[in-house]
C-alpha cells in the first residue's frame, strides 16, 4: 500500500518514548507521532494520552528525505467548534481501585502504608546519624 501525505490512517501504537510514539501503519510501515502532535493541549507526559497496543487515528503529515513518516493525531480529528472546551486527557491512577471498600477502609489502609514508609525512613535516618557520630 502506498501511503499519501494528507491521508488519514488507523494504526496501532507500538512504542512510546518521552518525545513521541511509534505507530504501525497499513502495508507494514510505521511512523512517529511527535509529542507536539498528540493533542491540541500541552502534553507533559505522553503516557497520559497513549498506551502501547492502542489503536489510533493518524494523519500522515510528511515523509522526509530519509523516508521517515511523520504523523499527527491532533490533525486527524476534526477541529472543535470555537469556544468549546477540550476534554481533559485520560489520566491513569496509580492507586488501585476497589469499589467494595468504604472511604474509611481506604483511608485506614493509606495511613497504615504511610506510617510503615515513614518508620522505614526514620530507621534509615537513625542509622546514618549514628554512623556520623563515631
Amino acid at each position: 500500500m502506498d501511503l499519501q501525505v494528507g491521508s488519514i490512517y488507523e494504526g496501532k501504537v507500538t512504542g512510546i518514548t518521552k518525545f513521541g510514539a511509534f505507530v504501525s501503519l497499513p502495508g507494514g510501515k510505521s511512523g512517529m507521532v511527535h509529542i507536539s502532535e498528540v493533542a491540541n493541549a500541552y502534553v507533559d507526559d505522553i503516557h497520559n494520552y497513549l498506551t502501547e497496543g492502542q489503536t489510533v487515528t493518524v494523519k500522515l503529515i510528511s515523509i522526509d528525505q530519509l523516508n521517515r513518516i511523520n504523523l499527527s493525531i491532533k490533525k486527524a480529528v476534526p477541529p472543535q467548534p470555537a469556544g468549546a472546551a477540550a476534554p481533559p486527557p485520560p489520566v491513569r491512577s496509580t492507586i488501585p481501585r476497589s469499589d467494595d471498600s468504604s472511604f474509611e477502609d481506604k483511608l485506614r489502609q493509606f495511613m497504615q502504608t504511610s506510617e510503615s514508609k515513614m518508620s522505614d525512613l526514620r530507621a534509615g535516618a537513625d542509622k546514618r546519624s549514628r554512623r556520623r557520630g563515631r
